[in-house]
């Protein structure tokens, strides 16, 4: 990883434009967003399967993909696969939480990827594909170590390692940079496309009851 001296420099104004609406929701990609909409980050690997997870759970009013958790002002995609720029791949989660909670929006993110691989996912090595996850609100906290906990008794239960997720407040993670037009919804544009993601074959027993056993997502392709 880089540090705030050596990562690459970046620049002052974004070097694209972000297009105004989620290609399959509809909605703002940038917001405004209604009143009472909560935003949470992840990242589990390359964002275009990550986001299609995400944007698939009843209650999100939009998701969209950039870097964060870095230095880098204003990274370009070809920047961050350096791992100059020190940011992971991420996805903007913006739900209503009298639709959904941030629990179910974990689950999904628990059961559909590898959390014990660091800085990897399948063949996709080096630190823009770290497992994170960064927080805006105390109860998206809460439901961060509730869930990690639950699902690190599934993996040692079923002999797997230690959890190397990422965890931090958004807010000390920094900027969420928007990815570039070509990224957001890319699998909606490109159905065809890269996908590594899908049921790693565990359950995040979250311990609420009426939570669905498994949130619904497409297969592995």
């Amino acid at each position: 990883m880089p540090t705030a001296d050596t990562a690459l420099p970046g620049r002052a104004e974004r070097p694209f434009e972000v297009p105004a609406e989620h290609e399959v929701l509809g909605t703002p990609l940038q917001g405004p967003w209604p009143a009472g909409t909560e935003v949470l980050y992840i990242a589990m690997g390359c964002f275009w399967g990550s986001e299609r997870i995400m944007w698939r759970l009843p209650g999100v009013v939009t998701t969209a993909v950039g870097y964060m958790g870095g230095f880098t002002a204003n990274p370009t995609y070809e920047e961050t696969c350096t791992g100059r720029t020190g940011h992971t791949e991420a996805v903007l989660v913006a739900y209503d939480p009298a639709r959904i909670r941030p629990e179910e929006i974990l689950k999904a993110f628990w059961e559909n990827h590898d959390p014990t691989t660091l800085n990897r996912q399948g063949n996709d090595v080096g630190t823009q594909y770290r497992s994170a996850i960064y927080w805006t609100t105390p109860g998206q906290e809460a439901a961060v170590r509730a869930t990690t906990e639950a699902f690190q008794a599934e993996l040692t239960t079923h002999g797997h390692g230690a959890i190397t997720t990422e965890f931090r407040p958004a807010a000390e993670a920094g900027t969420f940079w928007y990815a570039e037009p070509y990224h957001q919804q890319y699998l909606h544009k490109n159905p065809g496309g890269y996908c590594n993601h899908g049921p790693n074959g565990l359950t995040c027993p979250v311990g609420i009851a009426d939570l669905p056993a498994q949130i619904d997502v497409l297969p592995p392709q």
